[in-house]
């Protein structure tokens, strides 16, 4: 019988935390869709792995049998595609928007010169996933935003630092203003970054400037259309200055905002020595261009 990598790693997160709640927040994923997959490794395997109730998750018999061979499959599952990717010479690079990872490209061909055995391969994921991929070992590396939860597991670079404006609806009294005063968007409607609370969605409120003021959240979304698609119909939302660049909508408008902390670009990979001295040269190479630290 076949049983999916990600099942596991699903499996072995709730058996850690103890409760579908945490291991969903660490994994980024949602907890219904969590509780499916789990409910999936439990058929396929046709045993119970865990007994369910207001309390937790705790372990059956067969589940802590399962949970402690677990880690060494998945350590030996990872090393094997680590190995193939070290001998396919391929490094898969996470990035979240167009902004973040805009100067990547030309980093990425300047790395191809040094390297020209070395394959790179751009994944995009979206804000549900602050970690683009990291958490999930879906990629060797990632682009990613600042701070974002579970940085502290990784190994993360500063590459740039970026302010951070305001998408407005073009038909808001606010939108003919040079740069917009953060206080007078406190009352408005924000779009917020996925509906996981916790510092990342917090970011994207601005929820530390707002001394104190509550914020009123109008829309959730994880993707650019969506976020765009709710501006236009009468949220606001903060935004990189790279966004006025990258995405467009003819009923939106992007603004300066003064009283707001920047957004911090970095790049963030796992501890140890996977593709190292390739990262360490790409690394390089994206911090060589213009608007790299």
């Amino acid at each position: 019988m076949d049983v999916d990598t990600r099942l596991l790693r699903y499996f072995a997160a709730v058996a850690e935390e103890g409760s579908l709640t945490g291991a969903a927040e660490r994994l980024f994923v949602s907890q219904p869709a969590l509780t499916k997959q789990i409910r999936r490794l439990e058929d396929d395997l046709g045993v119970r792995l865990f007994t369910r109730s207001r309390s937790g998750m705790a372990l059956t018999e067969a589940g802590r049998e399962l949970a402690s061979r677990v880690p060494a499959l998945l350590n030996g599952w990872d090393e094997a595609v680590r190995a193939t990717g070290r001998a396919a010479r391929v490094l898969r690079l996470g990035f979240l928007d167009a902004g973040a990872v805009g100067a990547v490209p030309e980093a990425i061909a300047a790395f191809r010169q040094v390297r020209p055995e070395w394959r790179v391969e751009l994944r995009q994921f979206d804000w549900s996933d602050p970690s683009a991929g990291l958490a999930r070992g879906e990629v060797d590396a990632a682009v990613v935003r600042t701070p974002f939860p579970g940085q502290e597991k990784w190994v993360v670079r500063e590459l740039f630092v970026e302010e951070r404006g305001v998408l407005l609806p073009a038909r808001h009294p606010l939108a003919n203003c040079g740069t917009v005063e953060f206080r007078d968007l406190w009352d408005e409607p924000f779009v917020a970054a996925g509906d996981k609370p916790g510092f990342w969605r917090e970011h994207w409120l601005a929820a530390e400037e707002r001394e104190g003021h509550p914020v009123r959240v109008g829309a959730v979304t994880s993707r650019p259309d969506e976020w765009l698609g709710a501006v236009a119909g009468g949220c606001v939302a903060l935004a990189p200055t790279s966004a006025a660049r990258f995405y467009s909508h003819p009923d939106v408008v992007f603004r300066p905002v003064r009283g707001i902390s920047p957004s911090r670009v970095a790049l963030a990979r796992p501890r140890g020595r996977t593709h190292q001295v390739a990262l360490d040269e790409l690394l390089e190479a994206i911090a060589r261009r213009p608007g790299g630290s």
